[in-house]
């Protein structure tokens, strides 16, 4: 039986929440700002479907992932459907003139290893992934609104 550790992290984004819409919802350009994802291919015969490749060091994941909720400008929802066990959202805020982007993701530890290794390491190292690629997606988006 699997555990499932979840985090949430956040950061507020000085664009406008059409931009940072609109940089999300094109799945495939989040290796720009997210370390870990190597690649995110959009299934050509399923708009809905995505397959993920994760890489860091020698560790190699993909999955398929499916959006289960979709909302222009507050939500994009997934689960994985095949593959490495994860789902999560990523939540928009509209703050006229600025953004909130808030990113929570979950994923599926075998057995007993999952309250231990979120304990030692796997849960900080997680979290504080997701908030430096948050951090760069900051980064990402105003240089994107600059050259508009």
């Amino acid at each position: 039986m699997s555990k499932w550790l979840e985090h949430s992290v956040q950061v507020e984004v000085d664009t406008p929440i059409d931009l940072v819409w609109s940089l999300w919802s094109d799945l495939e350009q989040m290796p720009r700002w997210m370390k870990w994802i190597e690649s995110v291919n959009i299934l050509a015969d399923d708009p809905d479907l995505s397959r993920w490749q994760l890489a860091s060091g020698s560790f190699k994941f993909t999955w398929l992932s499916r959006i289960v909720k979709l909302e222009t400008n507050q939500i994009i929802q997934w689960e994985s459907v095949d593959g490495l066990p994860n789902r999560g959202a990523v939540r928009f805020y509209d703050r006229h003139g600025s953004s909130i982007v808030k990113l929570t993701i979950a994923y599926a530890i075998p057995g007993i290893l999952g309250p231990l290794m979120d304990n030692l390491f796997l849960g900080q190292i997680v979290e504080s992934t997701i908030q430096a690629d948050l951090d760069r997606f900051k980064i990402y988006a105003s240089q994107v609104q600059l050259k508009s």
